[in-house]
């Protein structure tokens, strides 16, 4: 792999971490995505992480070449600082298929912290497939939306998704249509601290509201909550007058938010009134709660092989029998629309 910072202290910690895990071998280090780019076709890395601020030529620069002229799985490491995280999320739409918060300060016990969260986001690149990243080069832009508010939300769409699912979402989300009655709930692992950044940018591209979710909101018609990094997040009440809780239960399957968590609460509260969707991404977390909507009565389905970047959680979906649909991606939100469409005829 080529680990790429334009600190030199950053680089030696990452390096140290890889080296010390035994699991992959820098082959070479890089200052600034001028270099980054030289290095990617002098040393032909499997994996590239990658520093979004850095002179010459940055992390945005340098992903947008590598993904359009040499494409490898690339990990961004980035700052949380409000410009450093609007640019990770951009880096994401480019063709970057995870993201690792960078230490504020390079102590013993920041250093100890990040090295699981690095080598878990290494390991997912290494098993993703960067020929299923479409970038997303000129993100839509959404027409300005009137300020009425829907109301309460009688009908739910779940979305569960991990490596790739920010570019997935950023291809779902702004393809759904406004009126359809239905509150949009989404987990996205992500960083905690990013999913601010990543709400505000779905929300701009989008006719439906986003924001990211918060103890105690309602859950409204038209509106997208992307549960909030290192929180749980799950819908209490009752359909038609609902709110959100989050909580910072242990994680589920070394994830937190989880959509385990999060679709039992949707199906128990909205009955078959719900769609539920699993997306790209590493592990099996979302099967189990596919597989409640199911047995409420909802519809359920998985994004297929050939358009996740990676398959584990949609296959985990799609063999245990929870997802009655295989879906491509570009399809999933006109399947997912029409089927809220057709509960909301049920009824009227």
């Amino acid at each position: 792999m080529l680990v790429v910072d334009d600190s030199a202290l950053l680089r030696k910690l990452l390096s140290d971490i890889v080296a010390a895990s035994g699991e992959f071998r820098v082959v070479g280090t890089a200052r600034n995505g001028l270099e980054a780019i030289r290095k990617v076709h002098a040393l032909e890395p499997d994996l590239v992480t990658m520093d979004i601020t850095m002179p010459e030529l940055d992390g945005l620069g340098a992903i947008g070449y590598i993904m359009s002229e040499a494409p490898r799985p690339i990990v961004v490491v980035s700052a949380l600082a409000a410009r450093d995280s609007v640019e990770a999320i951009r880096a994401l739409e480019l063709g970057a298929v995870d993201l690792v918060q960078k230490p504020h300060r390079v102590t013993d016990e920041s250093s100890a912290a990040l090295g699981p969260q690095f080598l878990a986001a290494l390991r997912a690149a290494a098993a993703s497939e960067p020929s299923h990243v479409r970038v997303l080069a000129r993100p839509r832009t959404a027409a300005p939306r009137a300020p009425d508010r829907p109301g309460a939300a009688r009908l739910a769409l779940a979305i569960a998704a991990s490596t790739g699912g920010p570019r997935a979402l950023a291809e779902v989300v702004p393809s759904l249509p406004r009126g359809l009655g239905a509150a949009v709930l989404v987990v996205q692992h992500m960083p905690a601290g990013f999913t601010r950044s990543f709400a505000e940018r779905l929300d701009g591209q989008s006719e439906l509201r986003v924001v990211e979710g918060a103890e105690g909101m309602p859950v409204e018609a038209d509106t997208v909550y992307v549960a909030a990094g290192n929180f749980h997040m799950r819908v209490v009440g009752e359909a038609g007058c609902s709110t959100l809780a989050l909580s910072q239960e242990p994680p589920l399957w070394g994830v937190r938010p989880s959509a385990d968590v999060l679709f039992p609460s949707v199906a128990e509260l909205f009955g078959s009134a719900v769609v539920g969707v699993v997306l790209t991404g590493m592990g099996r977390d979302g099967a189990e709660g596919l597989a409640a909507i199911k047995r409420a009565g909802g519809a359920t389905m998985a994004q297929d092989r050939a358009t996740s970047v990676i398959y584990g959680m949609p296959q985990a979906a799609a063999q245990s029998g929870a997802a009655a649909e295989v879906v491509p991606l570009d399809r999933i939100a006109e399947r997912a629309a029409a089927e809220l469409a057709r509960r909301k005829r049920e009824r009227a």
